[in-house]
């Protein structure tokens, strides 16, 4: 696995737009923590401090503005570390360049459509999409690599 290896590249690039996109959406989150002044998780978030100057009653209950990013992020939490270990273990295949690429660039299109569509409120079925095909991606890359243990 080098980066002469145009799968790994490919591999690389796919995991560190979605490493990227995960810790992103933990600071989205934080963002709209401050902008709302609430939406807080922990009774010490709403105590006074230069984070919180100004405590208010209500600072510790769910604002959906927040809880929003919130989700999106716990998902990616779901997801993503298993597209990475999956990917790692299918480039490790050394499949052929053009179903790497499909299949990598695949998740990370799917992943982020999926971020679109949570982000806009899109309906449900539009959401589900993306997540059905990027998870069935991760699938078929697990399945590609175990067949190729087995052989």
């Amino acid at each position: 696995m080098t980066f002469e290896n145009p799968v790994f590249v490919t591999y690389v690039m796919a995991a560190t737009i979605m490493i990227l996109k995960m810790m992103g959406q933990g600071w989205i989150t934080v963002y709209r923590m401050m902008k709302v002044g609430g939406g807080f998780l922990n009774p010490e978030d709403a105590a006074a401090g230069m984070a919180n100057p100004k405590p208010r009653p209500g600072q510790l209950d769910a604002d959906d503005y927040v809880e929003r990013s919130r989700r999106m992020h716990r998902n990616d939490t779901e997801n993503i570390p298993v597209f990475l270990v999956a990917g790692l273990l299918f480039a490790w295949t050394q499949p052929p360049l053009w179903l790497a690429q499909c299949l990598l660039f695949g998740f990370v299109a799917a992943r982020l459509a999926h971020f679109w569509a949570y982000l806009t409120a899109k309906p449900h079925e539009v959401r589900a999409t993306f997540f059905s095909i990027a998870s069935l991606i991760v699938i078929a890359m697990a399945v590609y690599s175990f067949i190729c243990a087995v052989r």
